[in-house]
Parts: structure tokens; sequence; C-alpha cells
């Protein structure tokens, strides 16, 4: 059985998207210039009532995060998806909104552990442990099992987004933009 028949439809992309989220932010920008490394807990709700959570850890690899605009090339993106759903989920969005420019984005996934935890226990715990070790660069996820890849790609473009301005601050400060 097919998770979106009939994609693309925005409803069912909608109710993906707000299906992952962002449960632990981090509050850092992005390199300018270079390569920021975007480390995360995954949690995977089961797919049935009764199954167990998975945690994966992970990081993400940004090369060069440019300006976003209309007019750029499409990112590359290497080990977001585990099936072709979620990828057309990313192509969906991506073909709808602004482009990237000459951005990679890798994601090298870790092993997968499962728990006994409820998603919301195994949340506060990787909270409660992230804080101790006063981790404050590490990002908590969450999302069905059937969406991972997108809501690793869901962090990915929300660290982008929210270090734009400070990016384009820098870019003027070095003299290449106006």
């Amino acid at each position: 059985m097919s998770l979106f028949p009939g994609f693309p439809d925005e409803r069912r992309f909608r109710a993906a998207w707000e299906a992952v989220e962002i449960a632990r932010p981090v509050p850092y920008s992005l390199f300018t210039f270079g390569e920021s490394q975007l480390p995360y807990f995954l949690v995977l709700s089961p797919k049935q009532v009764g199954e167990s959570v998975t945690i994966a850890q992970g990081e993400v690899k940004i090369a060069r995060p440019l300006i976003i605009t209309p007019d750029n090339a499409p990112p590359e993106l290497e080990d977001f998806f585990d099936n072709a759903e979620e990828a057309e989920l990313a192509n969906f969005m991506m073909s709808r909104s602004a482009s990237f420019s000459h951005l990679r984005l890798g994601n090298r996934r870790g092993e997968r552990r499962i728990v006994t935890d409820t998603p919301e226990e195994a949340v506060a715990k990787l909270n409660r442990q992230l804080d101790d070790e006063e981790e404050e660069h590490v990002a908590i996820l969450t999302a069905p099992m059937a969406l991972a890849g997108l809501a690793v790609f869901k962090y990915a473009l929300d660290r982008i987004m929210q270090s734009a301005p400070d990016n384009i601050t820098e870019l003027r400060e070095r003299g290449f933009l106006p």
C-alpha cells in the first residue's frame, strides 16, 4: 500500500511535513563558507501501537550553504531517503519554493536502537542526557518510521533558513554583497 497515493497532493505533503518535528532545536548558525555539521537524535514512532520506538543518531553535513534565491540549481542530497516516496516529498517541497545554490547535504546515519519507551519518554530521556552533558549542538527530531528521512531533511532546511540572515551579514562584511 502506498503511503501517499495520488502524490503530489498538497494536503498529504502538509500532513507529512507536520508529522515530523524538531523537538530540540539548536540555536547555532551554519558557517557561511566551508562545511557545517548538524548532529541529531531521531526518535521514530512505531508503525503500529504496541511496537517499540526506534532511536537513531546521525549527522547532517552541509557544504557551502549559500544565499537562497529562486534561480539557483537544486541541491545535492546524499543518504537522506530510504524510499522513493520520501524523496518525492522533498522534490515536491523544493519545486514549490526557493532552490539552493551549490549546496551539498550529506546525511550520515548511525545505528538504530530499539527502546521500550513511548516517543515522548524517549525525547524526555534524550533531553535530560543532552542537558547533563551540557550539549547544545545536538538536535532531537521526531517522526513516524516512514518519514525518517523527511525529518532529517526538514531539520537541515530549518538550519539553512535560520542561518540565512547571519550568512548574508557575513557576506556583506566581506564585500561579497552591497
